[in-house]
C-alpha cells in the first residue's frame, strides 16, 4: 500500500461517571471537562452540570475560540427521563431524591463544535450529527 498522506480521523466517546467530578468545585469541573473536550473528544457525563456550570462553561469555551486554532466552541445538550409518565408518588420521590444527589438520571453530552457540527432533541430522542 502506498504512503497515504490522509489522516483517518475518528470518534472518541469518553464516559465520566458523576463520581468523577462530584467532589470537585465548578473551576476544577469546568478544567476537566475542558482538557477532554480540547482533546476532540465528545463528553458524556453521567447527571448534569449546574445551570451557573454550564453557563460558565460556555462562556469559557466563547473566550477560547479566537486564542485556540482550530477551536470553533462545544455543543452541549441535556438528556432527562420523561416525567409526564409518573405518577404522583413517584414524582414527588423522584423530587425528594433529585434535591438531595441532583440529577443524575440526566445524561449531558458535550462536544467540541468542530467535531459535532449538531444537536437535535425532541422529547424522545437526542440526534447528533457529526462533521
Amino acid at each position: 500500500m502506498a504512503n497515504d498522506s490522509r489522516k483517518i480521523k475518528g470518534l472518541t466517546l469518553h464516559f465520566m461517571p458523576n463520581s468523577e467530578i462530584a467532589k470537585l468545585d465548578t473551576v476544577e469541573r469546568i478544567k476537566k471537562l475542558l482538557r477532554i473536550i480540547l482533546d476532540n473528544k465528545v463528553v458524556i457525563l453521567q447527571g448534569r452540570l449546574k445551570p451557573e456550570e454550564e453557563t460558565r462553561l460556555i462562556e469559557d469555551t466563547m473566550i477560547m475560540i479566537g486564542s485556540i486554532k482550530g477551536f470553533k466552541g462545544v455543543e452541549l445538550e441535556v438528556i432527562t427521563p420523561d416525567s409526564e409518565d409518573r405518577g404522583f408518588f413517584e414524582k414527588m420521590r423522584f423530587g425528594l431524591a433529585k434535591a438531595l444527589v441532583g440529577q443524575q438520571d440526566a445524561l449531558t453530552i458535550i462536544g467540541p463544535a468542530s467535531v459535532v457540527k449538531e444537536m437535535k432533541k425532541d422529547p424522545k430522542k437526542l440526534e447528533i450529527m457529526m462533521r
